[in-house]
């Protein structure tokens, strides 16, 4: 085979993608983004042959093929310093649909394809703008929904869990080599402290990342609060949630048993996301339905973070667990006992009180320490490993299998962030991203 004839290598120059960055609801605006090299040559075509200035808003006329599309506002933002890290612009349109279809169009018949789900982030990742875990904290700041998980969302997008992860590495590798030392220089009679220092780190970086791993404030924000309605039939749970929540989400009737399955809807209290779940009724039945609501009602309290246990006028408040909170009803008819919280979903009363009980146990639950939490099942299964990956170390016998281990907490560490073997984890990561984030 001559070398005129070899087949030619398949181009990995990666394309022009372009997606439509704002919502598909009616509006005034809609921005169309795109990224990749060549962007600048379909930018041109479209301004008439004149890119604006960098990063500068202009006024221009978007024209294919002999045809005005729209007059826009375009925004040409060269790489490195773009979202992206490559070429890229944007295209401020009028948001008629027939305007967004016109220059998508456009955009296809000069090259350019639609981005995948997370592919500009996924982009962004590759040439180091970001790491994987402020990527996460991206596709989280896109779904926040409460002021606590924005919050939440921006500090991961801004580094601080990354930093955290990036210092233990840091403090691993140099463990390591202290271990490799003692490896490879056996006869010199290096020092006992540095056998000495070298323990007590690894023991310090182990009790970091257990305290780390009990710390479920970040998951609980990213997918809100458990709260359960717990109580014998006709004790008020259905009206209580829907004063809660200000609907009338349940269904409310004086025959007992009515809830057969259980409620749930969102409730936001102090910008915390809260799921608020009604139960059936907890008492003895013959009737197969609302046996099989009971057992799905017991099951809800068992994995409830807050119980709201709803107790009669004739109920005697049996032990409670730590979860719980006991709260008397109809106190119209029959006043609650000292020191118990009492309401009344006919008048009202009680009510602000419950709430701010409430507010102070799920500040309760979100305390921690000023460390940064872990906000996903992948970053729990990371330290995990890293950790375990430590335990193993302390107790090795041979210096090169504690080296090893060693090196395999690093790599757990490494994975997290996507400083190493990041491309296994892009697909699962990115897919979850709307179409142009």
């Amino acid at each position: 085979m001559t070398r005129s004839s070899l087949p030619d290598a398949p181009d990995t120059t990666p394309q022009v993608i372009f997606a439509l960055a704002t919502g598909p609801s009616r509006a005034a605006i809609a921005i169309m983004r795109a990224s990749g090299p060549g962007s600048d040559a379909i930018l041109k075509a479209l301004c008439n042959g004149r890119l604006p200035e960098p990063r500068r808003a202009s006024l221009r006329t978007l024209r294919h093929a002999g045809e005005v599309l729209d007059h826009a506002v375009a925004l040409w933002l060269p790489g490195p310093n773009s979202y992206t890290g490559e070429d890229g612009f944007e295209l401020h349109l009028h948001a008629g649909p027939a305007i967004i279809a016109r220059v998508a169009d456009a955009l296809t018949d000069l090259g350019a394809r639609p981005a995948e789900p997370g592919e500009f982030t996924r982009r962004a990742v590759q040439k180091g703008r970001l790491d994987l875990l402020q990527a996460e904290a991206i596709a989280d700041l896109v779904d926040a929904e409460t002021e606590s998980q924005r919050k939440q969302a921006l500090r991961q997008a801004d580094g601080a869990l990354s930093r955290l992860y990036d210092d233990w590495a840091q403090r691993l590798r140099l463990v390591l080599a202290h271990q490799e030392a003692l490896i490879d220089f056996p006869e010199e009679d290096l020092p006992q402290d540095v056998e000495d220092g070298l323990v007590a780190e690894l023991a310090k970086l182990q009790t970091e990342m257990s305290a780390h791993l009990q710390d479920n404030r970040g998951e609980l924000m990213r997918q809100g609060l458990t709260v359960v309605i717990a109580g014998a039939p006709n004790v008020g749970k259905s009206s209580l949630l829907n004063m809660l929540s200000g609907t009338d989400a349940a269904i409310v009737t004086h025959r007992a048993g009515t809830t057969r399955d259980a409620i749930a809807l969102d409730w936001v209290l102090d910008g915390v996301r809260l799921r608020l779940i009604d139960t059936a009724g907890l008492r003895e039945t013959e009737d197969e339905i609302e046996a099989e609501g009971i057992r799905r009602a017991l099951f809800h309290v068992k994995q409830a973070d807050v119980v709201l246990h709803l107790i009669g006028p004739d109920e005697n408040v049996d032990s409670l667990s730590g979860q719980e909170i006991p709260v008397r009803t109809k106190i119209d008819i029959a006043p609650a006992p000292p020191g118990m919280l009492g309401i009344s979903t006919q008048s009202g009363e009680g009510l602000a009180a419950l709430r701010q009980v409430l507010s102070e146990r799920v500040a309760e639950l979100m305390a921690g320490s000023a460390a940064p939490p872990l906000t996903r099942a992948r970053h729990r299964a990371g330290i995990q490993e890293a950790a375990t990956h430590l335990d193993r170390a302390r107790s090795a016998t041979w210096p090169e299998l504690r080296g090893e281990e060693l090196r395999l907490s690093m790599l757990a560490l490494g994975r997290l962030t996507g400083r190493v073997d990041v491309e296994s984890l892009l697909d699962a990561i990115f897919g979850q991203f709307c179409i142009g984030k």
